[in-house]
């Protein structure tokens, strides 16, 4: 195992990272929630094949959970965590207090206001996105990151990260890593700890209906409305599943379409029991 260095604070993570840049060396971020599993390894593995210095940060950020939401429960498990890093070669992983992200004083937030944030789950989750933006936008800031990488089951979220990088001119550049599955097809999450053996099994009826809106995509059926029909009969299929949402928009704008003319994202969310689990597609 590679020796992890392991922050607390702004100060010396941003000494660390002017460190690295002094010697030329490129840093590649992976921001994570921390309770980590192969999904985030894979991020981290394409960090460290592209970036000389790799910094992952554990953080549960209270800004983008709704008052609803699962802020206190989620999970957290950072010696666990840590371990892991270790044994993927990250250099050093940020994990900070709530209290030093967001001080007393704390008073600016980014906020993306356009199609990107007014839909999937940002139409179900108000604010969740400009919590995302802002703590995001801080950890590039910290790590002065060259790359930043996320995975692609949050693919409306990459969305918005790029988004305001471009929007602000922020020199990074945001990389999306393919959904890592389990052997069953479920995509990896933090939140399928939550889940019992039956509610797992259950859920497998995501990437199932998924699977069969994209083989009827890839045999010719290009209707937006036919294809999410297609993904909610799968779903409706198993009655432990609540479906929450099922939409196609243009991918990365993320605008209403009635035809696949252009690389679009089928997105789901569903409840398995109590847990909301999204997963998604791209047809292109």
């Amino acid at each position: 195992m590679s020796e992890l260095k392991i922050f607390t604070t702004v100060a010396e993570t941003v000494a660390f990272a002017k460190a690295q840049k002094a010697a030329g060396k490129t840093i590649g971020l992976c921001p994570t929630m921390g309770a980590l599993h192969e999904g985030h390894m894979t991020l981290m593995r394409a960090a460290r094949k592209s970036c000389d210095v790799v910094i992952a940060s554990v953080f549960v950020n209270p800004v983008q959970f709704g008052p609803n939401e699962d802020y206190d429960k989620y999970p957290r498990q950072f010696d666990a965590d840590c371990e892991k890093l270790a044994a993927e070669g990250v250099d050093a992983v940020f994990h900070p207090s709530p209290e030093e992200m967001y001080p007393a004083d704390y008073g600016t937030y980014i906020t993306v206001e356009n199609s990107i944030t007014d839909v999937l789950c940002g139409a179900r989750r108000p604010g969740h996105f400009r919590g995302v933006a802002t703590v995001v936008t801080k950890l590039m800031n910290i790590t002065r990151a060259d790359q930043a990488f996320f995975g692609q089951k949050d693919a409306q979220q990459v969305a918005v990260v790029r988004r305001f990088v471009a929007d602000l001119n922020l020199p990074v550049e945001v990389v999306m890593v393919p959904i890592c599955r389990e052997a069953s097809g479920l995509a990896r999450s933090s939140r399928n700890i939550y889940m019992s053996a039956e509610e797992k099994q259950a859920a497998v009826v995501l990437s199932r209906s998924l699977r069969k809106a994209k083989d009827a995509y890839e045999a010719g059926e290009c209707d937006a409305e036919a294809l999410k029909r297609i993904t909610s009969e799968e779903l409706q299929k198993e009655p432990l599943a609540k479906i929450d949402y099922v939409d196609i928009y243009t991918y990365p704008a993320l605008c209403e379409t009635k035809s696949i003319t252009e690389p679009s994202l089928l997105a789901i969310a569903v409840f398995i029991g109590k847990t909301r689990l999204i997963d998604n597609v791209i047809l292109d």
